[in-house]
């Protein structure tokens, strides 16, 4: 569905370096880039620094900045002059700043700024973290003391703290939830102090094109609270680059600058949506998530106590824009809707759609040929936004075309996982380590450690299937050999690494934690494992197990395992002794009874 838009470069606009404060762009690389084919974003995210130069940075005194203005680094404070107008003139729309005083009132007691203090998993080596980096963002209070924000903003936090607009204390806040998929956070804050004094905003509509909305928040080139202001030029599904999702995003104006993520957009007296990313090589093209989107978000934490997702029909589909394609599908010239290429396994709509099927209308919405329904006032959308605003759980009707007849189907419908994740923020990478050999499941941001331009220098094969495979049943992993630490007893092997481990001893592997359950239980005299190309590697297995320890202590890895396989291995074992408990009880009654 993306055409022209592949040639331009989204960015969430990244942390920017205290070395060059002023500098609108400092590119680093993003551990959550989408498919290189895909538009490509930057965080709104400079980051903390104890440097002079970023508190007191400004700008050429040459220059007269105007109201809601182009895309210098200081993104629009408070002070910037609007044009002068005549007192007999009547003000146009685009020159009345009133909005823009209205929007700083109200931001003053609903603005805060965020400093995170945050570590990322290194995957090349899954058992340490990275160096700690800090950077800053913004957020605004919602009703029921809580704080908005973006989750890259608060992405693998260690630490997090929140200050008020015109304090000089900062307030310790914790993380409540986090949606990386919609780029969303909720943060509470337990101080009392913190919430004297402090207003909330309320959640507005989608604005119109061509309405006024003005960005709030702390962008580089500056300490104090900016405001930026601009209108709305699109609204249509857009590229999440943080989840690597397609959400609804409003296209606006506004120069939106790094520390702007988080910042509201507010229209009249309440929020339109919240800053979160640009577009690269374009003046002032910013994107805000809409209130549908953050109203979902929010209702799901409401109502289940945490992050649910986003749904998904799990159909790969194509356009039927052209009539000879749409003659051989049966389709008469009333008939409108799009092509099933492929249906996710996983999903419920793999119970009763096909591939061939003509996808025709969804919940009584009439599907284009193009893949759009209707939106608003002759505005259209692709029909994927329908689907992600269904609740998880709530169930839709498919209207398709299967050979020539109508049919109507109930589908439920739920999130769902790919076969390789996209990301794994805020948690550890899982590893199993035996003999030296460094096992790990496949995801995109263990191919993102091959640098910014992954999709051409990591592993062919692997990126293939990263990006294109589909599970085939729950809990489906691929696993791979990551690296060979070498010793004595794995000499030979070392250039096998990066080659996905098909079968131990036989059995096709499901998943790391079989994986590890078949090598720990292993009952014969060797270990065999089966990889890609029909490598093959054979090990004798206690003298395997010895080395294991001895290569780990050379390495400096505390666990031949992550803590996630320790917690499972614990529950099986538990589990286990549980049983035979049971079992000897069993048996001690028989006895007793005979």
């Amino acid at each position: 569905m993306i055409a022209s838009s592949l040639l331009r470069s989204l960015r969430r606009l990244p942390s920017s370096s205290s070395s060059a404060p002023l500098r609108l762009l400092i590119l680093r690389r993003n551990p959550s880039a989408p498919h290189p084919l895909l538009p490509r974003t930057k965080t709104l995210l400079p980051p903390l620094s104890s440097s002079l130069f970023f508190s007191t940075a400004t700008t050429d005194s040459s220059e007269t900045p105007t109201l809601g203005g182009g895309g210098g680094g200081g993104g629009g404070g408070v002070g910037r002059v609007a044009p002068v107008i005549p007192e007999d003139a009547v003000e146009p729309v685009s020159y009345r700043h009133t909005d823009a005083y209205a929007a700083i009132e109200l931001a003053l007691d609903s603005v805060v700024k965020v400093f995170t203090v945050s570590s990322s998993p290194n995957y090349f080596l899954p058992w340490q973290n990275k160096s700690q980096r800090e950077s800053m963002g913004s957020g605004f209070v919602l009703p029921g003391r809580r704080i908005l924000t973006n989750a890259h903003v608060v992405a693998d936090h260690t630490f997090v703290l929140v200050r008020k607009h015109g304090s000089p204390t900062k307030y310790k806040a914790e993380v409540q939830a986090i949606g990386h998929e919609c780029d969303l956070a909720l943060l509470t804050v337990e101080s009392e102090e913190f919430w004297d004094g402090m207003n909330f905003l309320e959640l507005g509509d989608i604005p119109f094109l061509q309405e006024a909305v003005a960005v709030v928040g702390y962008p580089q080139g500056g300490d104090n609270i900016s405001v930026t202001k601009g209108v709305v030029s699109r609204v249509e599904p857009t590229q999440y680059v943080h989840g690597a999702t397609q959400l609804m995003a409003i296209q606006i104006d506004a120069a939106i600058n790094p520390g702007n993520s988080g910042g509201p957009a507010i229209m009249g007296d309440k929020v339109a949506g919240v800053a979160f990313q640009n577009l690269s090589g374009a003046e002032n093209i910013g994107y805000i998530i809409p209130v549908p989107v953050i109203k979902h978000f929010i209702g799901g934490v409401e109502e289940k106590g945490k992050y649910v997702g986003f749904c998904s029909l799990g159909l790969s589909c194509q356009p039927t824009e052209n009539i000879q394609l749409r003659e051989h599908f049966n389709m008469r010239p009333d008939m409108t809707g799009v092509l099933v290429n492929k249906v996710n396994p996983l999903s419920d709509a793999h119970k009763v759609l096909k591939k061939n099927d003509i996808v025709l209308a969804f919940d009584g919405v009439p599907i284009a040929n193009d893949g759009t329904v209707p939106f608003r006032n002759r505005e259209r959308i692709t029909f994927d936004h329908l689907v992600s605003m269904k609740k998880p759980g709530e169930t839709a009707i498919i209207k398709v075309l299967r050979d020539g007849v109508e049919h109507e189907f109930t589908i439920l419908l739920r999130p769902l996982q790919p076969l390789v994740p996209v990301h794994q923020f805020d948690k550890l990478p899982s590893y199993y380590i035996f003999a030296g050999l460094v096992f790990v499941p496949l995801t995109q941001p263990y191919l993102h450690e091959y640098g910014e331009d992954w999709y051409n220098s990591s592993p062919r094969r692997l990126c293939e299937r990263a990006l294109r495979e589909l599970p085939k049943k729950a809990g489906e992993q691929l696993v791979i050999l990551s690296q060979v630490l070498m010793d004595d007893i794995n000499a030979g092997y070392e250039r096998l690494s990066e080659l996905q481990v098909k079968k131990v001893n036989g059995v096709e592997v499901e998943n790391l934690k079989h994986l590890c359950g078949l090598v720990e239980n292993c009952g014969e005299e060797s270990l065999r494992f089966d990889l890609d190309d029909e490598r093959v590697i054979v090990l004798n297995y206690q003298n395997a197990r010895l080395a294991t320890s001895r290569i780990l202590r050379r390495h400096r890895i505390s666990s031949a395992m992550s803590s996630d396989l320790i917690e499972e291995s614990s529950a099986m074992s538990s589990d286990l002794i549980e049983e035979q408990a049971t079992n000897g009880k069993v048996e001690a009654e028989v006895a007793c009874s005979s």
